[in-house]
């Protein structure tokens, strides 16, 4: 059975869920039972996909390590994009494989210089290119404000509260009180990061049936994808990013019973949404890593029903994502599991978090004798990134009880 109908199978068996846990006589005993099904169905139906998707991309890696993949200037002749052309070109033959027509596109297309010899400073499409893949690592990147800079300096953005402000009635004749907005600021400076030395056959760079481009961006994004999400997540913001964790405001803390230590109650949950002002939660959402998602899914509401409930192809561009009490789901797994004094769940309006890229991503080439004696080509990328959580008001955190 094809991945589509799969998706087209989930998503009935989902509306039917999402219908009978909004029903108004729901009864625990038989309804219970058809919803444990439906969910088992589901679980069935997404370790099929996962299963086929695994197969697809264990496929198409081999392929590409085989060298039975088109040529890595593909992409390029087939979109016309020229900047991945000469990337690529790059990639197989270094700085002396580029000619001043390609090192002119080059520096017309960045507002900074080249590298220094054996570096490439990546022209705008293929950062842009580079930055939209790590959108696939943690969450982050989903859930976030992303901004993209061409300098590196200190950006400072203006904060003011306003939750607690109001107006005033004022008798006829009378003057206005005066009530001053408080400014603060908070800033977004950017770090920088390496994807570690990538080692790459000189067979794989000699053949030109080898998509070499995509095979080496790939291991890159991996590495920076991989430690990007962890410190927006949970960076202390001295030396690193500030990650939404680390600035978010405690909602809930859960008091002192085993019952919280590992685990989770549905009031403590409403609490933590009913801790967001309610101007920000029209746009707010979960974050927890997958683990929690699990013992969340076994909780019930005052009337035994599950508060869980699945999307309509969820995870799939335009798809119905699962909701928690009504809200969005996002699975970020360097948010930390639930255990003694954990921060493990957060709610509210993740937009409020800000990811600043400087659009400039620099890859190294290495041929020297360590790498030549093996055969092999070395290739690290540096990038610059820096997150901020900038409004922590529209955020919140559980933390669960210390013992």
């Amino acid at each position: 059975m094809s991945i589509q109908a799969l998706r087209e199978q989930r998503a009935a068996k989902a509306k039917d869920l999402h219908e009978l846990v909004n029903k108004n006589d729901w009864n625990t005993e038989t309804d219970q039972a058809v919803y444990d099904a439906g969910i088992a169905e589901i679980d069935r139906i997404d370790a099929q996909i996962k299963r086929i998707e695994e197969v697809n991309a264990k496929l198409a890696e081999e392929t590409r390590m085989h060298m039975i993949v088109e040529a890595s200037e593909r992409t390029s002749r087939d979109s016309g994009d020229k900047g991945l052309a000469i990337y690529a070109k790059w990639l197989k033959g270094g700085d002396k494989a580029l000619n001043e027509e390609d090192w002119g596109h080059i520096r017309n297309t960045m507002s900074t210089g080249t590298g220094s010899e054996g570096g490439f400073t990546v022209d705008t499409e293929v950062a842009t290119s580079v930055i939209d893949a790590l959108k696939a690592y943690g969450g982050m990147r989903q859930a976030a404000t992303v901004i993209a800079t061409t300098g590196y300096g200190l950006l400072s953005f203006p904060t003011s509260n306003g939750t607690a402000e109001k107006g005033e009635i004022v008798e006829e004749n009378a003057s206005a009180t005066d009530e001053d907005i408080a400014f603060g600021t908070v800033g977004l400076p950017v770090y920088k990061f390496s994807s570690k030395v990538v080692t790459v056959p000189i067979e794989l760079l000699q053949d030109s049936n080898v998509d070499i481009e995509a095979f080496v961006r790939g291991r890159l994004v991996d590495r920076l994808g991989r430690v990007t999400n962890e410190l927006f997540t949970t960076g202390t913001g001295i030396s690193q990013p500030r990650g939404i964790v680390t600035g978010a405001t405690v909602g809930v803390t859960a008091a002192n019973s085993t019952s919280q230590v590992t685990a989770v109650t549905y009031d403590s949950l409403v609490n933590l949404q009913h801790s967001v002002d309610p101007s920000y939660r029209r746009s707010a959402a979960w974050m927890f890593n997958d683990t929690t998602m699990r013992e969340l899914r076994k909780i019930k509401d005052s009337q035994s029903r599950p508060i869980f409930v699945p999307g309509y192809e969820a995870g799939v561009p335009g798809g119905e994502p699962d909701r928690l009490l009504g809200a969005p789901i996002i699975i970020n797994q360097d948010v930390a599991n639930m255990a003694a004094s954990a921060k493990s769940i957060l709610f509210g309006d993740m937009s409020g978090y800000y990811i600043r890229d400087v659009m400039a991503v620099e890859m190294f080439r290495f041929t020297d004798s360590a790498f030549t004696k093996k055969g092999q080509v070395g290739f690290l990328a540096w990038m610059r990134s820096g997150g901020n959580l900038i409004d922590a008001n529209k955020v919140r955190v559980f933390v669960n009880a210390a013992s």
